[in-house]
């Protein structure tokens, strides 16, 4: 009973967390930045400050959609955010630029991140599988559910790195958007919380995660008594 308790209490924040971002986000994105200037703008001004000038600013379907793509490197903004003129549009642009310059500075939190993005696919298609077989068959056969577990804490443990990847990126985003005048002392604290709550619905993932692959482990081990 109680493992249905903490999951519930991670389903009920990752709502409140995700509800809250939505809110935030429709709030700002009414708010315009000084200088008039849309996502895409932000976005081309920042790689170029930075000296990048060899990654795509494209726009993608969907709403909060926005992402930065390594392997093609592409920066993926929703349309809201390519052609917005906001502090919403603004602070999303900078913090998937930010990311971008994580790749080109050669971050290595981002490049252990990369490292793992082959391996956690593959965990990600087969583990649910693979832990309720273990689950059904620990008494004949429990190590197929400790390799279970094992891919569930890969994708733990990208979940985890994922963390200092975005927190980084939006430390970047938040400076280099005040110090090149995008934000003011208006429009920066704005800017400053949506990017927090964005950051908060990767904590509140990570977390899940870990609580769900405790709850394998705790199977096993009593199931192996």
């Amino acid at each position: 009973m109680s493992i249905w308790i903490i999951f519930g209490f991670f389903m009920l924040l990752s709502w409140l967390v995700s509800s809250q971002l939505k809110s935030k986000f429709k709030a700002f994105s009414k708010i315009p930045i000084a200088n008039g200037m849309s996502g895409r703008e932000v976005a081309q001004k920042m790689l170029y400050d930075n000296g990048i000038t060899d990654v795509r600013i494209l726009s993608v379907e969907g709403s909060l959609s926005d992402h930065y793509n390594p392997v093609n490197k592409t920066i993926n903004l929703s349309r809201e955010v390519y052609e917005g003129r906001s502090v919403a549009a603004a602070a999303v642009a900078a913090h998937e630029c930010s990311h971008a310059v994580q790749h080109a500075t050669a971050y290595h939190w981002l490049q252990m991140r990369s490292t793992l993005v082959p391996i956690v696919s593959f965990s990600s298609k087969w583990v649910q599988w693979v832990l309720l077989a273990g689950i059904l068959l620990l008494q004949s056969f429990p190590q197929l559910l400790l390799a279970g577990i094992v891919l569930f804490a890969l994708t733990t443990l990208f979940s985890f790195i994922t963390l200092p990847v975005e927190i980084d990126a939006s430390r970047r985003a938040l400076v280099w958007l005040n110090s090149s005048g995008i934000t003011d002392y208006n429009t920066h604290p704005k800017a400053q919380e949506a990017l927090r709550w964005a950051a908060y619905t990767y904590v509140v993932a990570a977390l899940s995660s870990l609580a769900t692959l405790l709850y394998y482990i705790a199977i096993f081990t009593g199931g192996r008594r």
